[in-house]
C-alpha cells in the first residue's frame, strides 16, 4: 500500500482550536463568497510521541458503563486520534466545510491492544472524494503505530457527508430507492436486547471525556444555529456504547464497521439489538447489531463486529 507523504506537525492539535478556525472560516466564506477547491489535500497530518489521557480514558470507560482497564477501548483510540483527522479537515485545501458535517459509517481494524502508557504515532489523511445523494461524501483514513515502530495497530476509516454541498465536476447522483429513506421503509425492528435511554446532556457528557465539541451535539441552540431541529448523539459515542456490549472481553484483534440512517436526536430511547455468535466452547466470534428509536421504529444505525 502507497501512503500519501507526511506532514508532521508539532504536536497534538487542541479540538476547541480547530472548531474556532472551521467557524471563522465559514464566516468568511459566507461573507466573501470564497471559492472552495475541488480536490483532496495530497499529503497526511501526521503527530509522533501521542499519550493517552488517563483521567479521559477512565471517564470514557465509566461513561459506557465499563470499570476502567489498562487497555484502550477501540472507539476512544478514534477519539484521541481524532484531532489528527480534523486537522486535515480545516485545512485550506480540504474542499467541504467541517461544521455541519454528518458522520456516515466507520471501518476498523483493531489490530493489538493498545496500553495507555504506550506512546504512538498518529496519521490521518483525506480520500474518496465523492458524490452523494443529499450532498458530497469523503473518508477520513487514520492509522495508529507504535511510536517508532512500522507496526500498525490500528487503521479506522470515516465517512462523512458535507449535506448540501455539491461540488462542480462531482456530480449529484440520480439513484431512486437508496438511502436511509429506503433502509427505513424495509426495517421491521427485531425484539430488543436492551434500551438506551438518552438524556439532553448526554452530548455534552460524550463531549467532556471524547473532547469532540462539535455544537450540533451540545445544545438546542448550538444545534440550531447549524440547522438542526435539536442537538444530536455523537455517531462515536454511540457506536463505542454497542461496542462496549459486544465481545466483551473482546480479543486481540478485532474489526468492526456501524453504519448510521438517522441521527438521534436528544433526548431519545434507543432499542438496541445484539446477536452474538460463540464457538462451541463459548468464545466470542462475532456480533451483528442494529439500534432504532424505541418510539418510532426508525432504525439509527447498525453494524456487526468480528475476530480477525
Amino acid at each position: 500500500m502507497s501512503y500519501p507523504a507526511a506532514n508532521v506537525l508539532a504536536g497534538m492539535p487542541s479540538l476547541s482550536k480547530l472548531y474556532v478556525n472551521a467557524a471563522a472560516t465559514a464566516a468568511k466564506s459566507r461573507v466573501l463568497g470564497l471559492n472552495s477547491p475541488m480536490t483532496l489535500p495530497a499529503d497526511c497530518n501526521e503527530v509522533r510521541g501521542v499519550l493517552a489521557d488517563l483521567a479521559k480514558m477512565t471517564e470514557y470507560q465509566h461513561l459506557l458503563g465499563k470499570a476502567a482497564r489498562d487497555v484502550m477501548p477501540s472507539g476512544f483510540i478514534h477519539a484521541l486520534a481524532f484531532p489528527v483527522a480534523m486537522s486535515v479537515m480545516v485545512r485550506e485545501e480540504f474542499p467541504l466545510p467541517l461544521l455541519g458535517m454528518i458522520h456516515l459509517k466507520n471501518r476498523v481494524q483493531h489490530l493489538a491492544p493498545v496500553l495507555f502508557t504506550q506512546p504512538v504515532t498518529i496519521r490521518s489523511w483525506a480520500r474518496n472524494l465523492t458524490s452523494h445523494r443529499a450532498g458530497t461524501q469523503v473518508e477520513l483514513v487514520v492509522e495508529v503505530r507504535a511510536e517508532g515502530s512500522p507496526e500498525l495497530l490500528w487503521r479506522g476509516v470515516s465517512t462523512y457527508l458535507a449535506k448540501g454541498i455539491f461540488l462542480p465536476g462531482v456530480d449529484k447522483p440520480a439513484v431512486a430507492g437508496t438511502g436511509p429513506d429506503a433502509a427505513h421503509a424495509s426495517f421491521t425492528p427485531p425484539d430488543p436486547t436492551g434500551l438506551w435511554h438518552l438524556g439532553v446532556d448526554t452530548g455534552r457528557a460524550y463531549a467532556a471525556v471524547s473532547g469532540d465539541f462539535n455544537p450540533i451535539h451540545l445544545s438546542v441552540l448550538s444545534a440550531k444555529a447549524l440547522g438542526m431541529r435539536r442537538s444530536l448523539a455523537h455517531g462515536m459515542y454511540l457506536a463505542a456504547r454497542v461496542l462496549a456490549d459486544v465481545g466483551s472481553p473482546k480479543p486481540d484483534a478485532f474489526s468492526w464497521e456501524i453504519a448510521f440512517d438517522a441521527p438521534v436526536f436528544l433526548p431519545a430511547a434507543v432499542a438496541v439489538h445484539i446477536a452474538d455468535t460463540q464457538t462451541d466452547d463459548g468464545v466470542w466470534v462475532s456480533s451483528q447489531f442494529v439500534g432504532w428509536n424505541a418510539r418510532t421504529g426508525r432504525k439509527h444505525f447498525s453494524g456487526t463486529a468480528a475476530v480477525l
